[in-house]
């Protein structure tokens, strides 16, 4: 009889032996496929959530007297707009999200109010995101809450800014910032409106580091900035990077380092338990083989062969299991990337080599006690 008839005819008769463990196998995979799926939404919803705090890097030029620019919230020096452009097609920058804008106070109806012109984003060749910044069709303004407050300025209005008409597509909520008292238009418009054709004061993004310190972000954004921009200085909203990095810190441990490890241990605990009561039960049987002549390989290789099988077939019921919790459950959970969560068939892949190599490594043990019994002593004792 061949080790394969031989496994069968074991499951066969020790059926509740092997749906225990097929069952520690499958809850495994589904637990891992379903964290690595949700993990994957998760992971997308933290960048969402965190992008939405806004872009976090500030580059104006070198010569910047910054006791004024934080008195003012712009810079009195200018700098070419191409400069974003180079930034973008400079591969050893590491941000995305690039935005050139121009700023200056001017006086508009009786009011002091910052004139804001933003850029729509600019990417690096060859990539695409979407914006976090709202895109401002040209001939149009978006108002903030104090100036429409102050005016009495309604939604659809035209308005004159310094010899320039143009129409109000958005009176903005309030911020508490000093947006609440800008007006925010396209930067062509906005160099049209100051005489300031191609210049810009101010260029704003997002940095893509995962370093744990700010300082060592900061230091390695103006060594690389240094490469390309040598007239230019950057800086870092200090707390929303801080949130950014510790939010992507925290779910990337909480994942490596509690719930991939608890769940590999409990079941490989639990399979080999189960394994070693398999061996207790089947002494006499392993006796009477081991008396006709069945070597310790052939007797290995019932036991792993058969939680070798319980691996194939527990990492693809887990799998599918796993697919199934999470997209039922991933998107009640993660509502802003619901539509991303999708099944991951990679993770087949993995769990059909790593589920039967944990079922074998759980059985190691007892199948090791299994060969080395004496069938004498055995037979004796029984």
């Amino acid at each position: 009889m061949t080790t394969f008839a031989l496994i069968l005819k074991e499951i066969a008769h020790r059926k509740f032996n092997f749906l225990l463990s097929l069952l520690a196998v499958v809850t495994a995979a589904a637990l891992f496929v379903s964290s690595v799926t949700t993990g994957n939404a998760s992971n997308r919803e933290t960048t969402r959530l965190m992008r939405d705090l806004g872009l976090n890097l500030r580059i104006i030029p070198v010569d910047t007297d910054m006791n004024k620019f934080w008195t003012t919230g712009y810079s009195e020096f200018t700098m070419p707009q191409k400069y974003v452009h180079d930034l973008a097609r400079y591969r050893g920058f590491t941000s995305n999200h690039l935005t050139a804008m121009l700023r200056r106070q001017i006086s508009w109806r009786g009011y002091d109010a910052l004139l804001m012109g933003i850029s729509p984003e600019v990417f690096p060749p060859g990539e695409k995101k979407p914006p976090l910044v709202y895109e401002i069709d040209p001939g149009t303004i978006y108002l903030g809450y104090q100036l429409v407050q102050n005016l009495n300025i309604t939604r659809s209005q035209n308005v004159d800014i310094l010899g320039h008409t143009f129409t109000v597509a958005r009176c903005l909520s309030e911020t508490g910032t000093i947006e609440d008292v800008a007006i925010q238009c396209n930067l062509a418009d906005a160099q049209k409106i100051l005489e300031m054709p191609g210049l810009i004061n101010e260029i704003q993004a997002i940095d893509c580091l995962c370093l744990t310190s700010a300082q060592e972000t900061l230091t390695q954004l103006r060594q690389e900035l240094a490469q390309v921009l040598p007239d230019t200085k950057v800086f870092q909203l200090e707390a929303q990077a801080r949130a950014r990095r510790e939010q992507r810190v925290m779910v990337q441990q909480y994942f490596l380092t509690i719930i991939l490890p608890s769940v590999i241990v409990v079941s490989v605990i639990w399979i080999g338990v189960l394994a070693w009561l398999n061996v207790r039960e089947r002494r006499e049987e392993i006796g009477i083989l081991r008396a006709l002549g069945y070597g310790s390989p052939k007797v290995a290789s019932l036991f792993l062969g058969k939680a070798l099988l319980i691996g194939v077939v527990g990492a693809l019921l887990g799998f599918l299991l796993g697919t199934v919790l999470a997209l039922q459950f991933g998107p009640e959970v993660f509502r802003v990337t619901a539509q991303a969560i999708k099944p991951i068939y990679s993770l087949l892949v993995w769990a059909v080599l790593a589920a039967p190599a944990l079922a074998a490594f759980a059985s190691l043990v007892p199948t090791m006690v299994a060969v080395t019994q004496d069938p004498v002593l055995t037979l004796r004792q029984e």
